[in-house]
């Protein structure tokens, strides 16, 4: 069935802009919207907003390159395991030589650059050709999670880097199912000023002063002990 749409994006199209770009965009304010809300209302802090959002779309990109957005998880998450693997083992390995961050960053990118072509050359040798055949783009951002990674490594220690990739994780994954979702995204080309709407839910999230889900869980034993002191 076809999809009627809105004046804005039949304009978008008059001018050259392909439909898929379109619709990322107007996703966009969606995608971080659902993040605000993790971070916000149930404590799942992540890397910060641009990260996930980031990897969201580099799932997208996989799943719809794919023509099975199912494999957007499959191939986007073990992407996203590897790069993780490799870049902390790559830290590892360059403690011993006592480089500067950048100098030392451009080694651990090299080095997970060429195991993430690896694993694509593997996944052709086994004719999985949905994985072989990733472009560029979402490649580039997965790797581009390997600084922000590293330098959480560094700042925090590892058990905390390795808790926000997990986050990171979950959350795109999250927001991913919710923005391959078709009737959504026929609904956003359809009426395209309804994403003005995420604006007033952040502006109510951004006065958001009460505890976080999360929260309950970390501090039931001093919830429950307020508890009994009041009665």
């Amino acid at each position: 069935m076809s999809t009627e749409y809105s004046q804005l994006v039949n304009v978008a199209l008059a001018y050259g802009v392909p439909l898929n770009t379109v619709t990322l965009i107007l996703m966009l304010p969606i995608v971080v919207t659902i993040i605000t809300f993790f971070r916000q209302v149930i404590g799942i802090k992540a890397f910060g907003i641009y990260t996930p959002a980031m990897i969201t779309f580099a799932f997208f990109s996989i799943g719809a390159q794919a023509g099975d957005f199912s494999k957007g998880i499959k191939y986007g998450t073990s992407i996203f395991i590897m790069v993780i693997l490799i870049g902390t083992l790559s830290r590892i390995l360059m403690k011993r030589f006592r480089l500067l961050y950048l100098p030392r960053m451009a080694i651990v990118i090299t080095l997970v650059a060429l195991a993430t072509l690896a694993v694509l050359m593997i996944g052709g040798f086994f004719k999985r050709t949905g994985l072989a055949g990733v472009e560029i783009f979402p490649i580039l951002i997965m790797i581009t999670l390997v600084e922000k990674f590293v330098s959480t490594q560094i700042e925090k220690g590892s058990r905390i880097a390795i808790i926000l990739s997990l986050e990171t994780l979950i959350i795109s994954l999250i927001s991913y199912s919710i923005i391959r979702w078709q009737p959504l995204i026929s609904f956003v080309q359809q009426y395209p000023w309804t994403i003005l709407l995420t604006i007033l839910i952040n502006i109510f999230l951004g006065h958001w002063t009460g505890l976080r889900l999360m929260e309950y869980f970390r501090f039931k034993d001093l919830i429950s002990g307020k508890n009994v002191l009041k009665k």
